[in-house]
C-alpha cells in the first residue's frame, strides 16, 4: 500500500465526496431545544467512538451538559475526540479541558493564538465546522453551537438556528472526513523532523486500524445527499458552488435564510436572473441582528436584489443564525456556511446537501412559518436613501463584491493546526480557574460577549 500523508489523504477524501449518496433519511433539529437533547443522547447511547468538532464551546449550562455526556461515554471506553475552534472558544477553565482529558477524551484546539492586550489576534481563516459523528453510524451537521444562547430562556437575544440528524451512508462520508481532519491537523501542528515522521506513521497506522474496524453505515432511506466542505486549498468555493448551481436550476423557488449575507457578485446575480425568470426568490435574513454591523452589509444589497425580483424578509424576533435553504421540491441544503466573505472565503465549513422531497416539504414549512409569523417584507419603498448616494455606493460594491474571492487571498494564511488543549491552557484562558464562571455558575462575562459578537 502506497505511504500517503495525512495532508494528501486529506485532499482526497475531500475530493471524493462531491457525489451523491443514495440510502438516507434526514431529521431536521430546530434551534437548541431539540438539537442538544438529540446529541447528547446520541453521545450517551455510544459504543465505540465519539467524533465532534465545533466553533464555539462554553462553560455554560450547554457546555457543561456536554461536558457531563463526554465525560461518562469516556468512563465506559468510548473513544472521544472533540477539536473546538481556537478563536471561537478562548474561555474554557484548565479544570473543564483538565476533567475530559483525565477521562481519555481526546480535546483538540484548531489554530490556537495569542492575545494582544486580551484581544484575540486569530480572527482568519477559523474552523467554522459543526460536526459530530457517533459510532460511524449517526451524524450531525448545522450551524448550532454549544451555547446557551441556542436556547429560549437565554432571552431576547437567544438564537434562531438549524442542524440536521443523519442515518444512512453518507455518514461513511463525514466520518472520513472528520478523521482525515483529525490527522492532517496534528500533522501540520508537528514541529521538528522526528515529530513529523513520528505523527505521519501513527496517523497511518489509526487510518488502517479504522478502515478494518469501521462499518459501513446501512442504507436507512430513499434520501440522496452530499456532503459538502470549504477550505483554503482544494475546495475553496465548493460551497457557494453548489449554491450557485441550485440557483441556476430552479424552476419554481428559491428560499435562502442565512443570519451573515453579503455574498459576492455571481451569487447574488444568480439571484437575479432566478427572479427574473419567474422563479419565487426569498431571502430570509436578520432583523434583529446579534451585531449592527450584519444588518447595514446585507442592506446594502437590499435594492439591488428588490428591482431584479428577490423578495426580502427580516426575521425580527430574536436574531437568526440558520444557514439553510431549499430550491424547487426536492434541494436543500443545512450547515455551518454564512453567505459572507468570511464563510465563502476564508473559514472551514461544512453543509450537508440533501436531495428528498418529504425533508425539502418539512423546511420549506418551517421557512414559511417564520416568514408568516416572525419576519417583515421589505419593499423598495422602505428603503430611505438618495438616488445619488445609491448610485456611488452601487459602483463600490459591484467592484467590491465581484473582486473579494481574490482580496481574501491576501489575508494571512496558514495549514490548519491541531493543538492538544490541556497544553494550552495559559493560551486560553489566563485568569484563575476561579474566575471562570460566576458564583451561580453563570456564563462568564467574556463567554456572553463572544457568543453575541462572533459570527458563528
Amino acid at each position: 500500500m502506497a505511504f500517503i500523508g495525512p495532508r494528501l489523504a486529506f485532499a482526497i477524501t475531500c475530493l471524493a465526496m462531491n457525489h451523491w449518496v443514495t440510502g438516507n433519511t434526514f431529521r431536521l433539529l430546530e434551534n437548541g431545544e431539540e438539537f442538544f437533547p438529540r446529541v447528547f443522547e446520541c453521545i450517551a447511547a455510544a459504543q465505540r467512538e465519539v467524533v465532534l468538532e465545533t466553533f464555539i464551546l462554553f462553560d455554560d449550562k450547554v457546555g457543561k451538559g456536554l461536558h457531563a455526556a463526554l465525560l461518562q461515554a469516556a468512563l465506559r471506553g468510548v473513544q472521544i475526540d472533540m477539536t473546538i475552534d481556537g478563536y471561537g472558544s478562548p474561555d474554557l477553565s484548565p479544570e473543564f479541558i483538565f476533567a475530559l482529558t483525565q477521562a481519555g477524551v481526546r480535546v483538540h484546539v484548531f489554530d490556537p493564538g495569542p492575545r494582544l492586550w486580551g484581544w484575540r489576534t486569530n480572527l482568519f481563516r477559523r474552523m467554522h465546522r459543526k460536526i459530530v459523528v457517533v459510532d460511524g453510524q449517526r451524524a450531525f451537521v448545522g450551524g448550532i453551537n454549544y451555547s446557551a444562547d441556542h436556547l429560549a430562556d437565554f432571552g431576547p437575544m437567544a438564537k434562531q438556528d438549524y442542524a440536521v440528524e443523519i442515518e444512512g451512508a453518507i455518514v461513511a462520508d463525514i466520518h472520513e472526513f472528520v478523521h482525515r481532519a483529525l490527522a492532517a491537523g496534528q500533522h501540520n501542528a508537528a514541529t521538528s523532523i522526528a515529530g513529523r515522521l513520528r505523527e505521519r506513521f501513527t496517523a497511518q497506522v489509526q487510518t488502517l486500524a479504522q478502515t478494518w474496524r469501521r462499518a459501513t453505515p446501512a442504507p436507512a432511506g430513499d434520501a440522496a445527499a452530499m456532503f459538502v466542505t470549504r477550505d483554503n486549498h482544494h475546495h475553496t468555493n465548493d460551497i457557494e458552488h453548489h449554491y450557485r448551481v441550485a440557483i441556476r436550476a430552479a424552476r419554481k423557488r428559491v428560499v435562502i435564510a442565512n443570519a451573515y449575507f453579503f455574498p459576492g457578485y455571481r451569487l447574488l446575480k444568480e439571484m437575479r436572473r432566478a427572479a427574473r425568470r419567474g422563479v419565487d426568490v426569498r431571502l430570509i435574513l436578520q432583523g434583529e441582528p446579534d451585531m449592527a454591523i450584519v444588518k447595514t452589509a446585507a442592506s446594502m444589497l437590499y435594492h439591488y436584489l428588490l428591482v431584479g425580483g428577490v423578495k426580502i424578509f427580516e426575521y425580527s424576533a430574536r436574531p437568526l443564525h440558520g444557514k439553510v435553504a431549499l430550491s424547487d421540491d426536492e434541494w436543500s441544503t443545512v450547515g455551518s456556511s454564512n453567505l459572507d466573505p468570511l464563510s465563502l472565503s476564508l473559514n472551514l465549513e461544512a453543509n450537508v446537501i440533501i436531495k428528498d422531497s418529504a425533508f425539502n416539504q418539512h423546511l420549506s414549512e418551517r421557512l414559511e412559518y417564520l416568514m408568516q409569523h416572525s419576519c417583515r417584507q421589505i419593499a423598495a419603498g422602505d428603503l430611505v436613501e438618495s438616488s445619488r448616494w445609491r448610485t456611488v455606493r452601487s459602483f463600490f460594491l459591484f467592484h467590491l463584491l465581484r473582486r473579494y474571492p481574490a482580496w481574501a487571498g491576501w489575508l494571512p494564511a496558514h495549514v490548519p493546526r491541531l493543538r492538544p488543549a490541556l497544553s494550552l491552557m495559559s493560551a486560553l484562558r489566563p485568569e484563575t480557574s476561579t474566575e471562570s464562571t460566576t458564583s451561580a455558575g453563570q456564563t462568564p462575562a467574556g463567554a456572553d460577549r463572544v457568543s453575541r459578537a462572533d459570527p458563528a
